[in-house]
């Protein structure tokens, strides 16, 4: 699955799945930046992966590198315009890719108990805010 979503993420906007998550987490942060390692462990990598994907998206213009004036020895990555629209323009798609995956493998039911058991895990959404939920299309 992650091979096919990247596949579709590179077509739309030249990313991967990895970046899409990097972008979405700054996206969504206050001012659009977080400390280099918080997002490390928001996206799962450990801080030199984060160093090396920070890099890549840093020079495609899609990330800034800003550091803090109360500690030099923070790092702060920043999504910048550019970035935001690559998260744009790749996000109907991505979440097509995903009401796909889950459609093709479970019923109306079934994706309604999932949506409700994943509720339950800590820091879930809450499935009535969520904007995709069952038997709607993206």
């Amino acid at each position: 699955m992650e091979r096919a979503f990247n596949q579709e993420l590179q077509a739309a906007g030249s990313i991967t799945v990895t970046d899409f998550e990097v972008l979405r987490r700054l996206a969504d942060a206050p001012e659009g930046r977080m400390r280099r390692i918080d997002l490390a462990h928001a996206v799962g990598v450990t801080p030199s992966g984060i160093t090396r994907l920070l890099e890549g998206l840093e020079a495609s213009g899609l990330v800034g590198r800003h550091n803090c004036i109360h500690d030099h020895r923070v790092t702060y990555a920043v999504i910048t315009d550019a970035g935001r629209a690559v998260l744009r323009s790749t996000a109907e798609t991505h979440l097509a890719s995903l009401v796909a995956v889950f459609a093709e493998r479970f019923t109306d039911d079934e994706l309604d108990q999932l949506v409700t058991l994943l509720a339950r895990l800590p820091g879930a959404t809450d499935p009535a805010t969520c904007p995709a939920t069952t038997g709607e299309t993206a």
